[in-house]
């Protein structure tokens, strides 16, 4: 348990943060769902749509620290792959 004034200002920073970090990954996964949704339906301007939509978001959770810069490169890679191959 936090004793010291600038302790227990710190577990109140730390909620916050992770309030809002939940939100931000959640608000990406979202996104991410749509793409993988439209992957499973067939429909390939569906899915690029959703992908234009996505990829900042995935991006931005990037920037803010939410995931790993990698794995966000990673994500609209593959995803983008999935896309071009219902095309094909």
């Amino acid at each position: 348990m936090a004793n010291t004034p600038s302790a227990k200002k710190a577990t109140r920073k730390i909620a916050a943060r992770t309030a809002v970090n939940k939100s931000r990954r959640s608000r990406m996964r979202n996104f991410i769902r749509k793409v993988e949704e439209a992957i499973a339906g067939g429909n390939h301007d569906a899915a690029a749509e959703a992908l234009r939509a996505a990829q900042p978001e995935i991006v931005r959770a990037a920037q803010k620290g939410i995931v790993h810069a990698n794995l966000a490169a990673r994500k609209v890679s593959r995803l983008n792959h999935r896309i071009k191959a219902l095309q094909a």
